[in-house]
């Protein structure tokens, strides 16, 4: 594969995923996501708030070519917190599958998009 199909292929996962975080972080902000959030895990609605500005902040960040190392480490602690709080929550394990499949997303999108970003863990 050659490197324009890559930069291709990295650029339109990361429209995706930018798109089905920005929806999450809209829900958020509009309430649609109270039910989840403040009656089940007991988060407030400024708690929500700034939830929601922290994955609309990560998502830039992680759009960004200059800041894509950024964008996946806060992308990857957002997703990991994601995680824990559904697993406190104790829900049927479906719960806490999607946002780790999405956090293997970004890895992997980021792998692409910056091959060397992941340099360090080879030794």
């Amino acid at each position: 594969m050659n490197e324009k199909t890559k930069k291709i292929i990295g650029w339109v996962l990361s429209g995706l995923l930018a798109a089905m975080l920005i929806f999450s972080a809209i829900g958020k902000f509009t309430g649609q996501m109270d039910e989840a959030m403040v009656d089940a895990w007991g988060f407030s609605a400024g708690e929500v708030t700034l939830i929601a500005i922290g994955e609309l902040l990560s998502v830039l960040l992680f759009l960004i070519p200059k800041t894509l190392p950024l964008g996946t480490l806060l992308l990857s602690a957002y997703m990991g917190g994601a995680i824990a709080t559904h697993m406190q929550a104790q829900p049927p394990m479906e719960s806490y599958l999607v946002p780790s499949i999405i956090l293997v997303f970004v890895w992997i999108i980021a792998l692409i998009r910056v091959p060397d970003m992941f340099s360090s863990f080879k030794g």
